[in-house]
């Protein structure tokens, strides 16, 4: 069958960026999400989208990657940065009742998003987002949405109608398929992401960006949030300071010390 033309739906999560330590905040122990950019691990499997169509001959030939985010006002920088990579266009999921959902409640609304968009041929995700790092996301949103799900894949073609994966293991590599439409996670193996050039950067502030409420979707306000969530944080601490390690000073037997420590911790 000929390679026709794809419609791909891409998550993108605006996190807090992993050079900072994280922290929680309020008193629903949400994280403080006032340092973020677009969770690496997305621009993976932005990266996957990319290639599949540009090799069809990219959004001249009809082509359609759309970059989804749900979030806050500022979540807009993860679909903005998505444009200037190569999206042809975006979406954002923005409600202030989406505050404190947990992966359940989330997938619940990317779902309601990905269905206003129409018929999708692929769903495209990171293997986990940096910040909860569950990789649940994936699973359940392909079961709302009633697709295929081939995740953590490490290698992704499109042939026709049909999507093959790799998946690697420590082990064995396998490999996996399943018609279209699909969804499918990347790991960071997939690819090497392309940053976003000063031709791309121009051509994002052109292209379309749609904002949307739950109401827009058709979701209740407690469908989200911690009412509809399954899971919640009922206390955090801060994580301990690290103590200082033992030192071993070598008088002539700092091997036998070295020895006899790891021996202690059952290390040897």
């Amino acid at each position: 069958m000929e390679n026709s033309a794809l419609n791909i739906v891409v998550l993108v999560k605006y996190v807090p960026d992993t050079q900072f330590d994280r922290h929680l905040t309020g008193d629903g122990h949400r994280m403080d999400r006032n340092e973020s950019i677009l969770s690496e691990l997305d621009e993976y499997a932005l990266e996957a989208a990319l290639a599949l169509t540009d090799a069809r001959g990219g959004a001249k030939a009809g082509n359609r990657v759309t970059a989804l985010t749900l979030g806050p006002a500022a979540a807009a920088a993860a679909v903005k940065k998505s444009l200037q990579i190569g999206a042809t266009e975006g979406l954002h999921v923005s409600d202030d009742a989406l505050a404190g959902s947990d992966a359940s409640a989330t997938s619940l609304a990317l779902a309601a998003a990905i269905k206003s968009l129409g018929a999708v041929d692929l769903v495209i995700t990171g293997m986990a987002s940096t910040d909860g790092e569950t990789s649940l996301v994936p699973a359940q949103l392909s079961a709302r949405l009633g697709l295929p799900q081939l995740t953590f894949a490490s290698s992704l073609q499109v042939e026709g109608s049909t999507v093959t994966a790799r998946r690697d293991s420590d082990d064995f590599s396998e490999e996996i398929q399943a018609a279209l439409p699909v969804l499918v996670s990347v790991t960071d193996q997939a690819n090497e992401p392309r940053y976003p050039n000063f031709k791309g950067i121009l051509a994002a502030k052109k292209k379309k960006v749609t904002t949307v409420t739950l109401a827009e979707l058709g979701l209740a306000a407690d469908a989200v949030g911690p009412a509809g969530s399954l899971t919640r944080v009922d206390a955090a601490a801060e994580r301990p300071a690290r103590t200082a390690g033992t030192i071993i000073t070598d008088s002539g037997e700092a091997g036998i010390a070295l020895a006899d420590f790891l021996a202690a911790q059952k290390l040897i």
